[in-house]
């Protein structure tokens, strides 16, 4: 018996890698982040697997339903949404797990930032532009910063900014970044991203607050900051350069 700490991706079905979908499939239990993973997926779960919704489940009460399927003998697929290293709080369960010698893995799942820039048919770092993401969040409710991850301390050395979780904190966020970014700073709101009802607003750190309320856009969106996001003009990169040599590529003779 093994718990399968499962990305379950960004939204869409069949974005799910090959590997969970297989572990999935072979589970007589299933454990699943809530509205965050589609229905479409738990449709690929045995039948007569138990499904359980963990939305409204505590810590104690998910690891009571793998402590369960364990004395059962029972395969467990714990669904999360994105990658499960992202704000998945697995770290938790994981440690609950090995103090009762319950075995688990975990598959990696496609992030919420990586679809989003496949939706923007974008790079998030350019040549001379940008080449650092910096994956964050704000708290609102929700565990919170440490003191030397705030937004101001992030955002003074440039980069791509990926900030989850911060929707409803926009306010807070546009006023943090405008100081050190500038208010015409590229900003995109990638809301549902691969969902049927995607939507992307692109505006500024001056301009987005207002599309987004306008739109009544309240959670499930990835907030993207950033030169990169925005650039024309960008220096093309040196790995495809015709006098760049490497191992795979020997320097052309003379």
């Amino acid at each position: 018996m093994t718990v399968h700490f499962i990305g379950a991706g960004p939204g869409a079905p069949d974005l799910i890698t090959v590997r969970g979908l297989t572990l999935l499939r072979r589970c007589q239990v299933v454990l699943y982040a809530g509205s965050l993973v589609p229905p479409m997926i738990l449709d690929e779960a045995p039948a007569g697997a138990r499904i359980v919704d963990t939305a409204p489940l505590d810590l104690d009460a998910i690891i009571a339903e793998m402590q369960q399927a364990a004395a059962e003998g029972h395969e467990v697929a714990r669904l999360h949404s994105g990658d499960p290293s992202l704000y998945g709080a697995i770290a938790e369960q994981m440690r609950r797990l090995d103090r009762l010698g319950i075995p688990y893995d975990v598959t990696p799942g496609v992030p919420a930032y990586a679809a989003a820039a496949a939706a923007l048919k974008q790079e998030l770092t350019l040549p001379g532009i940008a080449q650092t993401v910096i994956l964050t969040r704000t708290a609102v409710r929700a565990s919170s910063m440490p003191d030397d991850e705030r937004l101001e301390q992030l955002a003074a050395g440039g980069g791509t900014l990926a900030i989850h979780l911060s929707i409803n904190n926009l306010a807070n966020v546009t006023r943090a970044l405008i100081p050190h970014r500038g208010a015409g700073c590229p900003t995109i709101v990638a809301y549902r991203v691969s969902w049927p009802d995607e939507r992307i607003v692109r505006g500024t750190l001056g301009t987005i607050r207002d599309k987004v309320k306008a739109l009544g856009l309240t959670r499930t969106a990835l907030i993207l900051v950033g030169q990169a996001l925005d650039a024309p003009e960008f220096d093309e990169s040196q790995l495809y350069d015709p006098a760049h040599h490497h191992v795979l590529r020997p320097r052309k003779k003379a």
